[in-house]
């Protein structure tokens, strides 16, 4: 049977844990986990072995971290295609002696299920569960950096990197690919589509913290619509957390996904007994735990770190005897940006519509002369105002579009967390765009004309997305609304010929100026409740286009905007700065019951009184205040910042603190060198704008209001904004202050550097030196750097369970060397009980509590 097929048939059932066992099999701190495919390849197949014996289907390779970054693919034993060779034919080796009812290289598993028994103490056999079907799952880890703009590692880079490793389990042959572990969507999109590559199966697995959020801020829902949309086979989670506190995104991944769900957990959270590293979930309590997950609707169940083939064996007894809930189709239209989903059809979406040159002078200026702050601004104003979709068209004849487009969509993602639309009639720049689209876009548009449904149908299947469609086809724009329905339903089945489902399509019936054509808008009305009625499909419309012509266009756009809403308008694009609109879609909401407590009527109806009244004090004092200045909602949401932000800084340094907040790295930059210019002293930039605009984000990272993307996009700007200071203070040939300085580095058998990349950046922005080590780096080095340089602080990160050991010896060898200097320990792995044990100074949960804790170091 085909894994798609068994993995719809009943429950399928993973491995559990493999770090933490060959730790017990003698894995030294900092030894490759990989390289034991070839130097040890007895351990593998004896831990596949007891895993097969225990009942499970699925067997992951030891291939985490096998990627061209660790193991170059030249010549040597240890080249990437050897390792992952040998990976696989281990696990080759185990199904074949367990499907045989065979002893395994003359090992046996001892009754408890560890894999400590030897050939003089075989122990005993028990074929009895093992399971009728056996596949062999790549395992593809994350590559341990934060990709552009983000981090250093460009899409492409990481594309080919795990296309590399796929290539060479293909050609090993394995049944399956498994995506594991991945905390950010846009690098699991990049081992995703290099997955697919090969034509295998795909399964995605993320990790999530204890707030249910990726690393970049991305929840469960968001996770399923990107890889649904992508293609794979099965998603769902595993690692960081144990299946208690797995519940709640078990939860949320079986309300939102079509496909198999899949929850590997952790055997609970390490702790310390007799000296010894243990998890604190016994394999009854797993066993238990994970019963309940199956009840929620999880079909594919296995263990991750600290889980043994005892842990699984129970689970697997004990959930199968249950009946695994039904897959069913779940009909949520979304989309995503890389934080969060947008969903359509409870209450209608805004779409702005201001990144688009029709009409538009300004911005047509401003794509010929590539200033790329005045449309950033586009975006982040449309987002105060209240947009929730942001539509991206840069179509110009004298530009080149696909360059564009692809700076735009990554300049925007880098600034605001809403999802894009991206629009486009270039299939070059529209698959682009997708390529490198953080999450799950938008598509404007294909329509009924065969050849563009052909170009853009394909780029749709291949990297997800909503698709707009716009009723119009080779013969024009009917004119009726029986006609354009006519055409919405050829492009849902010609859409299911590609394997999109209906609800990653949204109808356009277009809406006509009436200056033109008078019953436009009644056809387009109707269109809209055909489309509702008869189809059950969601529109969207790009609803000014109803007044092209007209003198105050706003009221009539307003007008229109409230009856297409309540004639089904699912989405609009339109001007979130228009005073009418607002109000028709605000009330309309209010009307409708899709206001909770009228809770968004009631704050757009103060900034209303607000605005109005401003307007009205300017005018009075004789400065120009009429229709078009951006209405009531224009300053939205810069309102409630611009009040916050004057708690903390003057007038003057106001726009960088926003700038900072924002992500603005050239304008940051511009700001700090006209305060400069106005001898505003360095030292007052900093305290008095840089740090508290720093402050603002770091204290809304900590409360899980800000993510890391934008935590890291607002340190580039204050790293812009130091640029300029710093350029001024070379100048002037005057020393720079430094707070205090600090050696960073992932520790010895650990390529993972993202978490010390993060803590650097922040640190360097307070005003610390940082001297950092890299990454796989020997206790040794530590110590060495920490003695010559007199170094106060030490930051130490491991992502994985096998290079704590590491951890915990640099530490030993600091406290013997250098007793003075503190400690501060961080990572996927650790714990505060972890590092009190390893005897760390402090554990930080996150790179901002690093931060505070170098603050109380150097005072």
């Amino acid at each position: 049977m085909k894994i798609t097929e068994k993995i719809r048939s009943g429950y399928t059932f993973f491995d559990g844990g493999c770090g933490t066992i060959l730790q017990a099999a003698g894995l030294k701190p900092g030894e490759l986990p990989e390289t034991w495919n070839i130097i040890r390849a007895d351990v593998i197949r004896r831990m596949h072995y007891d895993y097969l014996l225990a009942g499970v289907h699925i067997l992951k390779t030891n291939t985490f971290g096998a990627n061209v970054m660790k193991f170059a693919d030249e010549t040597g034993d240890f080249t990437l295609t050897n390792i992952v060779a040998e990976a696989i034919r281990n696990a080759r080796t185990a199904i074949a002696a367990a499907e045989a009812h065979a002893d395994i290289e003359g090992f046996a598993p001892l009754p408890d299920g560890r894999s400590e028994a030897t050939p003089e103490n075989p122990g005993t056999r028990d074929f009895s569960a093992v399971a009728d079907s056996h596949y062999v799952a790549l395992d593809l880890g994350p590559l341990g950096k934060l990709l552009k703009p983000l981090g250093d590692l460009d899409f492409e880079d990481a594309y080919e990197t795990f296309l590399a490793t796929v290539k060479a389990g293909k050609a090993a042959g394995a049944d399956l690919i498994l995506v594991e572990t991945m905390n950010d969507i846009y690098e699991a999109k990049a081992a995703i589509l290099a997955a697919k590559e090969s034509g295998l199966p795909v399964f995605l697995t993320t990790a999530y913290d204890e707030s249910h959020k990726l690393l970049t801020g991305a929840d469960p829902k968001t996770v399923v619509a990107v890889a649904e949309g992508l293609g794979v086979d099965a998603v769902g989670v595993n690692c960081s957390l144990g299946p208690e506190e797995m519940m709640g995104i078990a939860d949320e991944l079986a309300e939102y996904a079509s496909i198999p769900v899949i929850v590997n957990p952790n055997a609970g959270l390490p702790r310390t007994e007799n000296g010894k590293t243990v998890y604190d979930v016994t394999p009854p309590l797993f066993a238990e735990l994970m019963k309940k997950i199956a009840g929620k609707g999880a079909q594919i169940l296995g263990g991750c770190c600290g889980t043994t083939p005892a842990h699984i064996g129970a689970m697997i007894r004990e959930v199968k005897e249950t009946t695994p809930v039904p897959l069913s189709e779940k009909e949520h239209m979304m989309i995503t940006s890389y934080t969060h989903s947008v969903e359509f059809g409870r209450k209608p979406i805004l779409i702005g519509e201001r990144i688009n040159p029709t009409g538009k002078k300004k911005f047509k200026e401003a794509l010929r002369a590539h200033d790329m702050d005045y449309i950033l601004q586009q975006g982040l104003k449309q987002q105060e105002q209240g947009a929730d979709v942001l539509d991206v068209n840069v179509g110009l004849p004298e530009i080149d579009e696909v360059k564009m487009m692809g700076e735009v969509v990554a300049e925007l993602q880098a600034v605001t967390d809403l999802p894009l639309q991206i629009d486009t009639t270039d299939p070059v720049a529209m698959e682009t765009a997708l390529r490198h689209y953080n999450g799950k876009p938008m598509i404007n548009s294909v329509n009924g004309k065969e050849e563009v449904m052909k170009d853009v149908f394909p780029l749709a299947k291949k990297y997800g997305g909503l698709v707009v469609a716009l009723t119009i086809d080779e013969e024009g724009i009917p004119a009726t609304a029986e006609g354009r329905l006519k055409i919405a339903k050829r492009i849902y089945e010609k859409a299911a010929e590609y394997g999109i489902k209906k609800k990653d399509i949204i109808i356009d019936p277009l809406a006509m100026s009436i200056s033109a054509e008078p019953e436009s808008a009644n056809i387009t009305l109707d269109a809209l409740r055909l489309i509702r009625d008869e189809l059950g499909g969601r529109t969207s419309l790009g609803v000014s286009n109803i007044s092209f012509g007209l003198p105050e266009r706003d009221l009539v756009n307003g007008a229109f905007f409230l009856m297409a809403m309540q004639n089904g308008l699912s989405a609009g694009i339109m001007n979130p700065a228009s005073q009418e609109m607002m109000k028709a879609y605000h009330t309309f909401n209010a009307l409708k019951a899709l206001d909770e407590n009228c809770t968004g009527y009631i704050e757009y109806a103060g900034r209303y009184a607000a605005e109005a009244a401003a307007l009205a004090e300017r005018a009075a004092a004789g400065g120009a205040a009429g229709p078009g200045a951006g209405g009531a909602g224009a300053s939205a949401g810069a309102s409630g910042k611009t009040d916050a932000y004057a708690e903390i800084v003057d007038e003057r340094k106001r726009p960088l603190v926003e700038a900072i907040v924002r992500g603005l790295k050239e304008r940051a930059q511009a700001l700090t060198a006209e305060l400069l210019k106005q001898e505003m002293p360095s030292i007052e930039i900093i305290d008095g704008a840089l740090i508290p605009a720093l402050d603002i984000v770091g204290k809304g990272f900590e409360k899980k209001t800000v993510f890391l993307p934008q935590l890291l996009m607002s340190a580039e700007a204050a790293s812009f904004a130091f640029d300029a200071i710093k350029e001024q203070i070379k100048a002037s040939g005057a020393a720079q202050e430094i707070k205090g300085r600090v050696v960073l580095a992932t520790v010895k058998g650990d390529i993972h550097d993202i978490g010390k990349n993060i803590v650097k950046v922040l640190l360097e922005n307070y005003g610390y030196e940082v001297i950092d080590l890299g990454k796989d780096v020997a206790p040794e080095l530590v110590v060495e750097t920490a003695k010559r340089e007199n170094i106060k602080l030490v930051g130490l990160s491991a992502l994985m369970t096998t290079t704590v050991p590491a951890m915990e010896e640099t530490i030993k060898q600091l406290a013997k060397e250098l007793p003075e200097c503190k400690t501060v320990v961080g990572g996927a792995v650790m714990t505060k009980e972890y590092a009190e044990m390893i005897h760390a100074s402090k554990y930080a949960k996150d790179a901002m509590e690093t931060v505070r804790y170098a603050e109380s170091v150097f005072v």
